[in-house]
C-alpha cells in the first residue's frame, strides 16, 4: 500500500467538522475525505434510506458558463458542441444529466447542467474537474466566460426526510420537484439548491458559500433525523440505485450508449432531430443509437451471498476459456441484504435473466443479469 501523503491532499471547508464528528478520513480524488463515521457504513447507508443523510461533496467542481453576448441560448448552443444532450431546450430552473464526449464517443466525464436564467451552472466530478475546466476553456472561451466557483462548498442532503429537514430553513424547498433548481436564501446564505442526488432517494444538493458551510452543516445536523454520511455509504447507495461512477462504470473507452445512458440523449440531438449530432464523437454515438452497441452496461445479481468486486472477469459458462465481460462496480447492498454489481456484457447476452459467471478466487460464481435500479427510486416527481 502506498504511504499516505497528507500534505498533498486538499481539504474541503468541512474538514474540521469531519474530524470533530469522528470521521475516518481517506484520500479520494486528491482530497482528504470522510469514508465513514463512528456508526459505520452499513448503519449510515440504512439511515439514509430511512431518514436523512448529510454528505460533504465539496470536492466536486462547480463551474458557471455565461455567454459573452449575454444570451443564454448562445452558451447553451456552445455547450452542445461538447455534450450529446439538448441544453438549448433546458428550461430555467431545471437541471439535466450530461456527458462530455471525445472524438471516438468515449466519456471524458459526466456532469449536471442547470439553467439559472442568465447562466449555466455545471457540477463536474472531482477527479476530472481540472481537465474539465481546460476542456471548456479550449473549446468555449470564444463564446463564453468560464468561472470556476472555488469559493463554494457543496452539500448533499439525501433521504425521505430530507425535505422536512431543509424546509426548516426555507419552506420554498417543498415546491421543488426532481431535477428542479432554485437560488434560495438559507441561514442568510445565497444558495443554489437542486432537488437531485446520487443515492436514488429524494433529496437535495446545495451549493453554499464556503465560509458559511460549516455553520450550515452544523445547523442541519442539529436535526436528530439528519446524520453525517461518508463516501463508503455514498458508494453503496449509488450502486443500489444503478448509478455510474466515473472512472469505473464509464470512462473514455465507453460511449453513453454502451453505458446504458441513451435515456439522457434527447431526440433533438439524434438522427432526424432538430439539431442532430454536432458534438464530439457524434458519428459513433449516432450509429450506436441506430444499430445498437456491441456491448452494454448491465445490472448483476450474484446468486450466492459473496460480493463480486470490480474487475472480476465474466464468462458465459463455468468452463468457458475466454471472458465475455467484466464487473465495473460490485459490493454488498445493505438495503437488499444481498450482493449487487454492474458490468459490461455483449449486447446479445445483456437481457434480464441471463446467467453469467464471475471468476472469484479461482471459482466461477453465477450471476443473473437484472434490471436497474436494484432498489426503487424515491424521487419526488
Amino acid at each position: 500500500m502506498l504511504a499516505r501523503d497528507e500534505s498533498a491532499l486538499k481539504r474541503t471547508p468541512l474538514y474540521d467538522l469531519h474530524l470533530a464528528l469522528g470521521a475516518k478520513m481517506v484520500p479520494f480524488a486528491r482530497y482528504d475525505m470522510p469514508v465513514q463515521y463512528p456508526p459505520g457504513v452499513l448503519k449510515e447507508h440504512l439511515h439514509t434510506r430511512q431518514s436523512a443523510g448529510l454528505f460533504d461533496v465539496s470536492h466536486m467542481g462547480q463551474i458557471e458558463l455565461k455567454a459573452k453576448s449575454g444570451k443564454l441560448t448562445d452558451a447553451a448552443h456552445a455547450l452542445e458542441k461538447l455534450v450529446p444532450q439538448d441544453i438549448a431546450a433546458l428550461a430555467v430552473g431545471r437541471q439535466r444529466y450530461a456527458q462530455f464526449t471525445n472524438e471516438t464517443g468515449g466519456i471524458l466525464d459526466d456532469l449536471m447542467v442547470t439553467n439559472l436564467g442568465d447562466r449555466l451552472f455545471l457540477v463536474v466530478n472531482a477527479a476530472c474537474k481540472v481537465e474539465d475546466e481546460a476542456h471548456l476553456r479550449a473549446h468555449l472561451s470564444d463564446v463564453c466566460d468560464i468561472t470556476v466557483l472555488a469559493d463554494r462548498a457543496l452539500l448533499a442532503l439525501q433521504g425521505p426526510k430530507a425535505e422536512a429537514a431543509l424546509a426548516k430553513f426555507c419552506a420554498d424547498v417543498g415546491k421543488l420537484r426532481f431535477m428542479d433548481v432554485a437560488e434560495l436564501e438559507l441561514m442568510g446564505l445565497r444558495c443554489i439548491v437542486s432537488r437531485s442526488g446520487y443515492t436514488g432517494e429524494d433529496g437535495f444538493e446545495i451549493s453554499v458559500p464556503a465560509d458559511g458551510a460549516e455553520a450550515f452543516a452544523k445547523a442541519l445536523l442539529e436535526n436528530p433525523e439528519v446524520q453525517p454520511i461518508g463516501l463508503g455509504a455514498r458508494d453503496s447507495l449509488r450502486l443500489e440505485a444503478g448509478l455510474c461512477l466515473y472512472g469505473h462504470d464509464i470512462d473514455t473507452t465507453t460511449t453513453p450508449v454502451e453505458g446504458n445512458l441513451t435515456w439522457s440523449i434527447q431526440k433533438s440531438r439524434r438522427t432526424g432531430g432538430a439539431r442532430p449530432g454536432g458534438f464530439a464523437g457524434a458519428d459513433t454515438i449516432l450509429a450506436q443509437l441506430a444499430s445498437g452497441p456491441q456491448r452494454l452496461r448491465v445490472g448483476l445479481r450474484p446468486e450466492g451471498r459473496a460480493p463480486v468486486r470490480e474487475n472480476a472477469l465474466l464468462f458465459a459458462s463455468t468452463d468457458s476459456a475466454e471472458p465475455i465481460g467484466k464487473v465495473t462496480s460490485g459490493g454488498f447492498g445493505p438495503s437488499l441484504n444481498a450482493p449487487v454489481a454492474m458490468g459490461y456484457l455483449p449486447a446479445a447476452q445483456a437481457a434480464a435473466g441471463t446467467i453469467v459467471f464471475a471468476e472469484v478466487r479461482g471459482q466461477r460464481l453465477p450471476l443473473r443479469v437484472a434490471a436497474m435500479p436494484f432498489v426503487p427510486n424515491g424521487y419526488k416527481r
